[in-house]
């Protein structure tokens, strides 16, 4: 049986907790993952994303089974049209992919929350770049990212949703409706963010599930 989904997930080896979009335990049916050789976060996070080596996720694309396939990393925007140009099924970069159906949202009550706001820029957002005052960023000492960043093996799943709210509290107004999660380990504290900020959660599991119906964990959604 053909798998639900495939992940072309970087090379990395942090803890993919319930709710990222590479853990097993996301989905309610088999998924695929596939590591991309060589590929690494400081790879392809980064303000040129042109410069990305996407050859090594067009090797894996033709062995990917999944009746969708996505990426782990949601800086690979820049590389939507041409990676699905490559396949015959439904293919998802990264959740920026949704800002196509947020066009009519008011600036100031969207945020796009990112693992690094410093490098997410123009060209990542494509077609909408009038969003670019709406993107906010983990703290560049916060645990998660120095997690990620670091490729370490222990994560304290508390203290990363701890301080995930407290950085979209910092940088937010009560005039927040929707917030977009790009980065794809940030699922896992939706509900805490939920919990937190009355507002709608837009992540790559949102995508996920408006191509394909009943994939995702309805905990996760």
């Amino acid at each position: 049986m053909r798998p639900s989904v495939t992940v072309l997930q970087l090379d990395t080896h942090f803890p993919r907790v319930a709710g990222d979009v590479g853990a097993p335990a996301t989905y309610l049916n088999e998924v695929e993952i596939i590591r991309v050789t060589g590929t690494s976060v400081a790879g392809i996070v980064t303000g040129d994303p042109a410069s990305i080596d996407v050859a090594p996720f067009e090797t894996v694309l033709k062995a990917a089974k999944g009746d969708v396939v996505v990426t782990s990393c949601g800086f690979l925007s820049y590389w939507q049209n041409h990676l699905e140009g490559q396949i015959q099924r439904p293919f998802i970069s990264s959740s920026l992919t949704a800002l196509d159906l947020l066009a009519d949202h008011d600036i100031d009550a969207l945020s796009i929350l990112t693992f690094d706001a410093a490098k997410l820029g123009v060209a990542h957002l494509g077609n909408n770049a009038r969003f670019m005052p709406s993107i906010i960023g983990l703290n560049p000492n916060a645990h998660l990212r120095a997690v990620i960043d670091g490729d370490r093996t222990e994560l304290d799943i508390d203290r990363a949703a701890r301080e995930t709210i407290e950085t979209v509290r910092a940088a937010t107004t009560n005039n927040l409706e929707t917030l977009l999660l790009e980065c794809t380990n940030l699922p896992p504290y939706k509900g805490a963010l939920r919990r937190a900020f009355d507002v709608e959660i837009i992540d790559i599991l949102i995508q996920i599930e408006r191509v394909r119906p009943r994939t995702i964990q309805p905990d996760f959604l």
